[in-house]
């Protein structure tokens, strides 16, 4: 349960993300997203009427131009611990067997959100995301990782057995 903070007091989540996946030869690989120095997942602002998932879903197509992402595992989720002065941000954790990603021109900003993406495993995104982020991918790591290798890719038709490597 989600307890009110300052930051948030009604201790409901206020923007939503997606912990994106793509089968590799190598075992899973995570999408990363970077603004500026910081390496991140696909999120924002949940808006009036919307619910956190259509709020992850549109957030990441919005910043990555992804609109075939599979949510195998369903509606799990994780947020954000409390910390003063943040937004209580509410993850759900998805694939996309194409992982054909593209940084569209924000019409807000006249350029894209971010500067960069890369397709990384679990330890290398360990390395690149803060402290806060990395509880967050030590749990997508772990939902990942209970899927047999089978259901891994029958959840990532119909490009199953597709491994593109960029």
């Amino acid at each position: 349960m989600t307890m009110p903070s300052e930051a948030n007091p009604t201790g409901q989540p206020r923007k939503a993300g997606v912990i994106i996946l793509r089968p590799a030869q190598t075992g899973w690989q995570c999408l990363l997203l970077r603004a500026y120095r910081n390496w991140g997942f696909a999120k924002g602002e949940i808006e009036a009427g919307e619910s956190p998932l259509d709020a992850a879903v549109r957030e990441a197509e919005e910043e990555t131009a992804l609109t075939d992402l599979d949510f195998c595992w369903g509606d799990v989720h994780i947020e954000t611990p409390p910390r003063p002065g943040h937004k209580l941000t509410r993850y759900y954790i998805a694939v996309s067997p194409s992982g054909h990603v593209m940084l569209p021109i924000s019409a807000e900003l006249g350029r894209p959100e971010h500067h960069e993406f890369r397709w990384v495993g679990f330890d290398a995104a360990k390395t690149l995301l803060g402290p806060p982020l990395q509880l967050i991918i030590a749990w997508g790591e772990a939902i990942a990782e209970t899927s047999p290798v089978s259901a891994r890719l029958s959840c990532c038709s119909p490009h199953a057995g597709s491994f593109n490597e960029y």
